[in-house]
C-alpha cells in the first residue's frame, strides 16, 4: 500500500517521461498557487518507473504521440518536439526520478522543485536528463538546492533503495499509474479530471489517443484537502 500522507502533502506517483504526469504536476502547482497555499502545501514525489514495469524504454513514438495531445492540457507547461540528436534521446529515466528521491535528503521542497525543473529540461528543452552532469546543471538552476549534497547522493546510491521500494508500492493495486495523487485523508485520483481515451491503429505510436473529457479545476480539490 502506498505510504501515509503526511497533512499538509499531496503524494505524487509519476514517471519523469510520463507527458500525463507532466500537465498534471503543472496544473498542481497552479492549483497551490491559486490558492495562496504555497507555504503550507508540500509535493511529495515517488517513483512510477515505466520502464521497470515494462522493461523497456517508453516508445518514443507513444511518447511524442501521447505529448501532443497532453499539451492541450497544460499548454504553459513548455513542450516542443524533440530538437536534439536522435542520439541523445535519454533511453532511461532511472537517474533523475534517483535525483528527486535523493533531494528529499534536503526537503520536500528541494524535491519537488528539482522535478519540475527536470520535466521543463525533458519536455520543453530537449536535454538528455539521464546524464548526471545534466541532472547537476539542472541543480543549479533550483533555488535553494545545495548541488554539491545532491551530488554526494547520486554518487553514494543512498536514493537507490527509495527507487526500488518505490516501485514495489507502485507494482499494488492501490497505486495505479502516472500520475497518481493521494491525499492525507486518503482521496486520490490518477489524472485527476483528465479522461483519456485511446484506440490501437497502425501509427508509429500503436494507436491514437485523444482527451474524453477534462475538469481543470478537480485538481483544487486535491490542494484543498492537502491544507485539511
Amino acid at each position: 500500500m502506498a505510504p501515509p500522507v503526511a497533512p499538509g502533502t499531496v503524494q505524487i506517483w509519476s514517471d519523469l517521461g510520463c507527458p500525463w504526469s507532466h500537465a498534471v504536476i503543472w496544473r498542481l502547482w497552479d492549483a497551490r498557487r491559486r490558492l495562496g497555499v504555497e507555504d503550507r502545501v508540500r509535493f511529495d514525489h515517488h517513483a512510477f518507473p515505466l520502464e521497470l514495469f515494462n522493461n523497456e524504454p517508453t516508445p518514443r513514438p507513444m511518447r511524442d504521440a501521447d505529448g501532443r495531445v497532453a499539451a492541450q492540457l497544460a499548454p504553459r507547461a513548455g513542450w516542443q518536439p524533440w530538437s536534439a540528436p536522435d542520439h541523445a534521446w535519454p533511453v532511461t529515466l532511472l537517474p533523475p526520478m534517483e535525483a528527486v528521491l535523493a533531494a528529499k535528503f534536503q526537503s520536500l521542497a528541494a524535491s519537488e522543485l528539482l522535478d519540475r525543473e527536470l520535466r521543463r529540461a525533458f519536455w520543453a528543452e530537449s536535454r538528455c536528463i539521464s546524464l548526471r552532469h545534466v541532472i547537476l546543471e539542472v541543480a543549479n538552476e533550483c533555488d535553494g538546492l545545495d548541488v554539491a549534497a545532491l551530488a554526494e547522493a547520486l554518487d553514494d546510491g543512498r536514493a537507490r533503495r527509495a527507487l526500488f521500494d518505490d516501485w514495489a508500492i507502485a507494482r499494488t493495486d492501490e497505486v495505479r499509474g502516472s500520475a497518481h495523487l493521494f491525499a492525507p485523508d486518503g482521496t486520490n485520483d490518477e489524472n485527476p479530471g483528465i479522461t483519456i481515451g485511446w484506440t490501437a491503429d497502425d501509427s508509429p505510436a500503436g494507436g491514437t489517443t485523444w482527451i474524453e473529457a477534462d475538469d481543470p479545476t478537480a485538481i483544487e480539490g486535491l490542494v484543498r484537502r492537502a491544507v485539511g
